[in-house]
């Protein structure tokens, strides 16, 4: 039997020590890939036991400040991980993006990331990075200690960051937030978290936490300028809507560096009485016209209508940084205290804007109509013009109405008549077409040289206005002609009709006031002129436009066409903006393509779908000037009534909600909150069909469109908010008034500033921009 030996169990190998301090910070310092206890773990062999003194080493190294930790992991101090967290707040002077780290407990301010574009074509399921956005970043720290990063994947909106107003305090600070939804809801910044902030400036804060009791709290993470004047109330839109107003150096040098386009391979047309007839204020002219009796036998009483339009894709080409950053913007955005342009003023207001006696570069279409106004055809053409004239609408107006000036005087047989001649016709066109007929009044925030809200006026509609805009229709009409007949893709400018619900909406409202919405089969803009022309002569015609405006559908661009209900055409594209515009510049691109007009048009490889893709962002863009326009209308009127507090005013009731009612003030046509706790003693119950609020006890009612008086009880003009105090005869329901006025509800105990409801006010429309 063969003898057994017994081996010795070998020694349980010693587990690896600990790494020291030093090679704990060199592995975090050096790692490109997130680094946490784990990967530190794995990386040195650490198991069982060992587990525990490395972590209690890590809490060491954290706690003497080292190394910090965030979502992304650990990074040694000041540092970033190399997947972070960000926002993308701005962009910087080469046009590229730049994003903070969404959490920085280091010192000092948190470090700004460069964002590089990622190579290959960006997926189309995968949004494109943009301003506001929270993303996760893959960063890298360059040899300057900089830092560069690309987009791994955008997370969506920023909602943890808000904009505010900064008011100093003897125990740090608070901000009052800007946004109508935030007011009441100041934020408390503790001393040493205001960063460089001062006084009266706007900030952006990032909330650090939040309580069930006291003030939520906050760190000031930008300075974004002062409000120390009305002048700089537009700082609020443009930094709460994230719209960009200042071009990167790229673009702004190819801007200086672009040379004037010469008459090689066009049409000489420098002979010929082309006008501009703009504003008064207009910095630039993007179009211009003229008409002259047809001489063709064959079409009797007819014209000859021109429209020359800035031709802006000679400067502005595809790729490039101007043509970027104009789809960036999307569109130009006029505040009344300045204008955020789409394109910079080397372009805009110099090289494309069609000067008086100036020879510039046009895109112009010359449209033969008949004596009742229908087009017989049309052509495009590539030219050189030069303007014979810069003329005011009013200026023109007054020539045709007799009293023409120095300028006026010498163009008048020759050039203003024919436009008028021509007009008349393409006016017998319209009226048989049958557009949606809305009249509302176009209010203009006219402010003092100091930024002041000077007054607000109502500009006359003269049909100088008429002419240019039915001008501009019949050209954007030939444009989407011309691109179909030619099978070349473009973007059309469309309009659906009103939704059902939205319709529904309507029937109801009508009710309320006593008329009846027509049942009819297909949807027609005659059916809303019946509807307003029954309204005219009432004391509801101007709430009614605004309220069947309201039941209109969005008009947006596409790729798709869809027609556009309220011009009552069926093919529609903006043609005559392209200074301003995004989508006129495609078109115009389109149209040199198509007619083989130059090299610089259209590329045959845009797809419909790349052209769907910046239809929906250019309209959001256009949404997003909208919104913006609107607010700081708001906040200046706001500002002019700062000071009338305890004054009346007349208005209207614009909305009713379970709330509280709306009000548009009649001068200004701004819009202030009654809150429904300040209508009366009695309990009032919201009935939605009649858009109405009626007192339980008394049968007190109040009703959309309801003409009211109000006094003003507060005003914040930071947040663009009026609150005001009903004063009303009696309102029984059964149309008894009495004698005497008298405060409605229960005495009013006016908030702290800054607390007011919300205000809604559609601020100003610009030549053609928002059909």
């Amino acid at each position: 039997m063969a003898r057994r030996t017994t081996v010795p169990a070998a020694e349980p190998a010693a587990p690896p020590p600990v790494p020291t301090r030093e090679q704990i910070l060199a592995f975090v310092a050096e790692s490109k890939e997130r680094v946490g206890k784990r990967e530190i773990a794995k990386a040195f062999g650490i198991t069982g036991s060992a587990k525990i003194e490395l972590k209690r080493l890590l809490k060491e190294i954290e706690a003497d400040g080292a190394i910090d930790r965030s979502r992304g992991g650990l990074a040694p101090a000041g540092h970033l991980p190399p997947v972070v967290l960000a926002d993308i707040r701005s962009r910087d002077r080469h046009g590229d993006f730049l994003a903070v780290p969404a959490e920085w407990t280091g010192t000092g301010k948190p470090p700004s990331i460069v964002l590089t574009q990622g190579r290959g074509p960006r997926k189309g399921s995968r949004p494109a990075p943009g301003i506001g956005d929270r993303a996760l970043i893959r960063v890298e720290r360059d040899a300057e200690g900089g830092y560069s990063g690309r987009v791994v994947k955008v997370i969506g909106k920023n909602k943890a960051e808000i904009i505010g107003v900064y008011r100093e305090g003897a125990q740090g600070g608070r901000i009052v937030p800007v946004e109508k939804r935030s007011q009441g809801r100041e934020i408390l910044i503790p001393p040493g978290e205001e960063g460089q902030a001062r006084d009266g400036d706007l900030v952006s804060v990032s909330l650090e936490r939040e309580t069930r009791f006291g003030l939520p709290r906050g760190r000031v993470r930008e300075r974004l300028g002062s409000l120390g004047s009305e002048k700089a109330v537009s700082l609020i839109a443009l930094h709460l809507h994230n719209i960009p107003h200042v071009f990167a150096d790229s673009t702004l040098a190819e801007a200086d560096a672009a040379k004037p386009v010469t008459l090689k391979g066009r049409e000489d047309w420098r002979d010929r009485p082309l006008l501009t007839i703009d504003p008064p204020d207009a910095k630039d002219h993007d179009d211009a016209v003229m008409a002259e009796a047809d001489p063709d036998p064959a079409n009797p009483g007819g014209f000859i209508l021109t429209v020359a339009i800035a031709d802006v894709a000679a400067y502005v080409r595809p790729g490039s940084s101007l043509d970027r950053e104009a789809l960036e913007r999307g569109n130009s955005v006029y505040f009344p205290d300045r204008v955020v342009p789409m394109l910079p003023e080397r372009i805009s207001n110099d090289l494309c804007s069609l000067r008086e006696g100036e020879d510039r570069p046009a895109l112009a279409v010359r449209m033969v109509i008949s004596a009742d106004g229908e087009k017989r055809r049309h052509g495009f053409h590539r030219v050189m013009m030069r303007s014979r004239a810069k003329l005011a609408y009013a200026q023109a107006q007054t020539a045709i109405d007799g009293h023409p000036d120095d300028t006026t005087g010498p163009l008048l047989e020759t050039a203003l008549r024919p436009l008028w001649a021509a007009y008349a016709a393409l006016r017998t066109a319209r009226d048989r077409r049958g557009p949606l007929a809305l009249d509302l009044p176009e209010r203009k925030v006219l402010l003092s040289p100091d930024g002041a809200v000077d007054r607000v006026i109502v500009p006359e509609r003269l049909d100088a206005h008429r002419l240019i805009e039915e001008f501009m229709i019949q050209a954007n009409v030939a444009a989407a002609e011309t691109l179909e007949q030619a099978k070349q893709p473009l973007i059309y400018r469309v309009h659906d009709e009103p939704a059902l619900e939205k319709m529904r909406a309507l029937g109801e409202v009508l009710a309320s006031v006593g008329i009846k919405l027509p049942k009819e089969g297909a949807l027609r803009p005659a059916l809303f002129n019946r509807i307003l022309a029954m309204a005219a002569e009432t004391e509801h015609g101007v709430f009614l436009n605004e309220v069947i405006l309201r039941s209109q559908a969005q008009a947006v661009y596409a790729a798709e066409n869809l027609g556009h209900f309220g011009l009552n055409l069926r093919r529609y594209a903006h043609f005559t903006s392209p200074i301003r515009r995004y989508a006129d510049l495609i078109v115009h691109r389109a149209l040199i393509t198509a007619g083989k007009l130059g090299s610089d048009g259209l590329s045959p490889d845009v797809s419909a779908g790349e052209l769907a893709q910046i239809g929906e962002q250019i309209s959001a863009a256009e949404r997003r000037a909208m919104a913006a326009e609107r607010e700081t209308i708001d906040r200046l009127i706001a500002h002019h009534l700062a000071d009338q507090v305890g004054a009346t005013f007349a208005g209207q009731i614009a909305g009713v909600t379970r709330a509280g009612l709306f009000i548009k003030l009649d001068e200004t046509g701004a819009d202030g909150f009654v809150p429904i706790s300040q209508l009366g003693a009695e309990y009032f119950r919201y009935e939605e069909g009649r858009h109405a609020l009626v007192g339980e006890r008394t049968g007190e009612t109040f009703r959309l469109g309801d003409r009211v008086e109000v006094r003003l009880v507060e005003a914040a003009p930071v947040a663009g908010a009026l609150r005001f105090e009903l004063l009303s005869e009696d309102r029984s329901g059964t149309g008894k008034s009495g004698p005497a006025k008298k405060p409605v509800g229960r005495p009013f105990k006016a908030a702290p500033p800054g607390r007011p409801a919300g205000i809604r006010n559609t601020g100003s429309r610009h030549r053609g921009s928002r059909r």
